[in-house]
Order: structure tokens, then C-alpha cells, then sequence
């Protein structure tokens, strides 16, 4: 039986990312009646290429309402078993939503994220992303995630609702979210058994544009501690226990392996972390 899976993805002008993850889902033979996007009010030839597809959904908001309203026009709008929130600054391999999907269930997962390489696109990804499933399919970062692209079951959405819908959070949602997921306990992994390409959070560049920022500025200025409701202590040992682990799996996979399962494409060369 072929899995219940719908594919949402939010955009902001950089048309031809777009285009470019559109293409790779078609070349795998994705089916784009499973797919919904979310444009927030792009002005560039976005919203006229969105015209052309045979997509399952198209939601044009008049303005930026942020990652977390989107994500929620979208995976209410088609509705399934498994939804995947994720970029449109990526680059998908052959059967990566099959793949993905039976591995979580494999290992009881709720929430799952494939490995990814970030960065310029300047080698073969086509054999690189099977050859290093292959090479990594029994890998598991447990208790993680990235919101490139996250692989949700419904019931999490029962469990602990949807993203936060507050646009001046302006990329702060998916943290919240996975925030809520971890005090349910919720299982979560990202797998070496499935491979994307990351160009390198395009959209939020183009805000930051929009905002008059520089590249380096984050985006928007939000007190995490009192939306975690957690002491400045409490964050900063988290975040110390999570570099630690961040750590001891870079070191583990690359003894075992070469490489990790997040890598950085930087002047031709890989880089693992």
C-alpha cells in the first residue's frame, strides 16, 4: 500500500528555487497533486509560474504572514496520514518520501528529517545521494530534527497542535514546535537513509532583503526564553547538552564512515558537522 502523504512548502520571491524544487520532485516522480504551496506575497514571476502546475493546492496570502501561517494553510488544506513541511530551496533524490516515511515507521517515529548536504550545488548529487544512503541508511540522529524539510504524522499535530501562527516570529515556529514535541515526547530522528540538497535558506535571505538587513542579522528579535518559558539557565545548559551531542555524532559517523549526516558544500569541497 503506498503511503497517505501530502508536501507543503511556503515561498518568497527566488522563482527559480522554486522551479528548481519543483523539478527535482518531478524528475522522481513526486506527484505534484500531493503538493500544496504557500506563496507570501511574492512580487517576482512566482505566483504566474505557480499558475502552470497541476499542484494539489495554491494559497497566495497578500502579505508575508511568516513560516508558521503558512505551514498551516498548507497541511490543512490537504490533509493526510504523513505531512511533510519543508523548504523550497532544496533538491530531492529518487523515492525520498517512500524512504523517509518507512523509516520512521520502522523505528516508531513521529517526526523524521533526511540527511542534507547545504551549500553551492557544484557536484554530482544524483549519485552522491544514493551512494551515501546506502553507505548510511542504518544512521540515526535520535531525538532531533531540522526544518529543511520534516516528515510529520497526524497525530503529532493532534497531540500538540500546529505551528505557532504569529508572523513576526519569522522562522522561530519550527523551534517552538519541535520544543512543544520533545516535552510530549514525541520520537523524533533525522536518517542517513535519505539524502537532500539545501541551497541555503534562500527565503529568508530575500526577508532579510526585504527588511534591510545584512545576510549576518537575524531576522527578527525575540525573547526565546520567555516563548520556551525556560530560565536563561535552563536554555543555556539545553544548548550545551545539544552541542555536546552534536559533537559526539560528528565524531562517531565520521570514524565510522567519513562523513555526517549534515555536510556543508564550501569552495568544492565537503565539509561535516
Amino acid at each position: 500500500m503506498k503511503p497517505d502523504y501530502a508536501i507543503t512548502f511556503a515561498c518568497y520571491n527566488s522563482v527559480h528555487y522554486t522551479k528548481a524544487c519543483i523539478d527535482s520532485l518531478i524528475r522522481v516522480g513526486t506527484p505534484l497533486e500531493r503538493v500544496v504551496v504557500v506563496d507570501n506575497g511574492s512580487t517576482d514571476e512566482t505566483r504566474d509560474y505557480l499558475l502552470d502546475l497541476p499542484l494539489g493546492g495554491r494559497i497566495y496570502n497578500k502579505g508575508n504572514q511568516g513560516c508558521g501561517v503558512a505551514w498551516n494553510q498548507g497541511a490543512l488544506h490537504l490533509q493526510a496520514e504523513w505531512t511533510v513541511v519543508m523548504n523550497n530551496d532544496l533538491i530531492v533524490s529518487p523515492e525520498w518520501i517512500e524512504r523517509l516515511i518507512q523509516t520512521a515507521i520502522d523505528n516508531n517515529l513521529k517526526i523524521i528529517s533526511p540527511a542534507r548536504v547545504d551549500g553551492d550545488l557544484d557536484y554530482d548529487f544524483e549519485s552522491f545521494a544514493p551512494n551515501s544512503a546506502l553507505k548510511m541508511h542504518g544512521v540515526l540522529r535520535k531525538q532531533t530534527y531540522h526544518a529543511i524539510c520534516m516528515c510529520i504524522h497526524r497525530s503529532v499535530f493532534q497531540d500538540i497542535g500546529y505551528f505557532r501562527p504569529t508572523p513576526k516570529l519569522l522562522g522561530f515556529e519550527d523551534f517552538l514546535f519541535y520544543h512543544e514535541a520533545q516535552k510530549a515526547h514525541i520520537a523524533s530522528a533525522i536518517t542517513g537513509n535519505v539524502w537532500l540538497h539545501h541551497f541555503g535558506s534562500v527565503t529568508q535571505k530575500e526577508m532579510k532583503k526585504k527588511l534591510g538587513k545584512s545576510e549576518k542579522d537575524d531576522l527578527t528579535s525575540v525573547n526565546h526564553n520567555h516563548l520556551l518559558q525556560q530560565s536563561w539557565l535552563d536554555r543555556k545548559i539545553n544548548k550545551y547538552k545539544m552541542s555536546r551531542q552534536s559533537e559526539q555524532w560528528r565524531e562517531s559517523e565520521l570514524k565510522q564512515f567519513g562523513m555526517t549526516l549534515q555536510g556543508e558544500r564550501l569552495n568544492q569541497e565537503f565539509r561535516w558537522h
